[in-house]
């Protein structure tokens, strides 16, 4: 890797892709490398141009993002790929994810925290909205084979009362509203949920992805 970062956008509205080449300007260690309208013209120009990162949208005129991120795993694996969509249900995170990305992004977030997405996959991390990690956490909660989540508990080896914070995080409740429900502090609900996560012997967000995946608790 070399000290700055070069990206590829792909998206088929030439003002978004202006929109986010303007919001990455400005950086002195990113550089857009170039620019593509589908991914045909993606793929040519991965033959031409050297990358670190690939900014993807799900929804291309040729073949889907997806398609796309499978195709540059195969013949571009050290590109590494961040989608950046306005499809956020789980089954195009949860696919998404299936194809190789390192990251995905709601298409209303904020530069900077579009700036803390292409720095963290940069640097080997992987980096998911906070929106899209509760898709992902609800989605798996909801789809255990179980179907029961006391069954979770036994388990897993869950508290009580981090089995009520499953409960109520899956009827999509918010951290605060947790905390109010259950008369505990908003950090309390967010230790809880690591240490949930800690249980199942899951470190982020894609290792749960990964694991329900491999466990078959979603479609794909």
């Amino acid at each position: 890797m070399t000290d700055t970062i070069k990206i590829l956008l792909v998206d088929d509205h030439h003002l978004v892709r202006t929109g986010i080449a303007n919001l990455l300007s400005g950086e002195p260690e990113i550089e857009v490398a170039g620019e593509a309208a589908d991914a045909g013209e993606m793929l040519e120009l991965l033959k031409v141009r050297e990358a670190d990162l690939a900014i993807l949208d799900i929804a291309l005129p040729d073949v889907s993002g997806i398609e796309l991120a499978r195709q540059m795993a195969k013949e571009f694996p050290k590109v590494k790929v961040i989608f950046l969509s306005m499809y956020t249900s789980e089954e195009f995170v949860f696919n998404a994810i299936n194809s190789g990305a390192k990251g995905y992004l709601p298409k209303n977030i904020s530069r900077a925290e579009l700036l803390d997405a292409v720095r963290a996959v940069y640097r080997g991390e992987e980096y998911f909205a906070e929106s899209i990690s509760n898709t992902i956490l609800k989605s798996y909660i909801k789809k255990a084979k179980s179907g029961n989540l006391e069954n979770l508990r036994n388990e897993s080896q869950l508290s009580k009362r981090e089995v009520e914070v499953l409960k109520w995080f899956a009827q999509g409740l918010t951290n605060q509203e947790i905390a109010d429900k259950l008369f505990i502090s908003i950090r309390t609900v967010e230790s809880h949920k690591n240490h949930i996560m800690q249980r199942l012997e899951l470190k982020t967000t894609v290792d749960l992805i990964k694991f329900a995946i491999r466990n078959n608790l979603v479609n794909l």
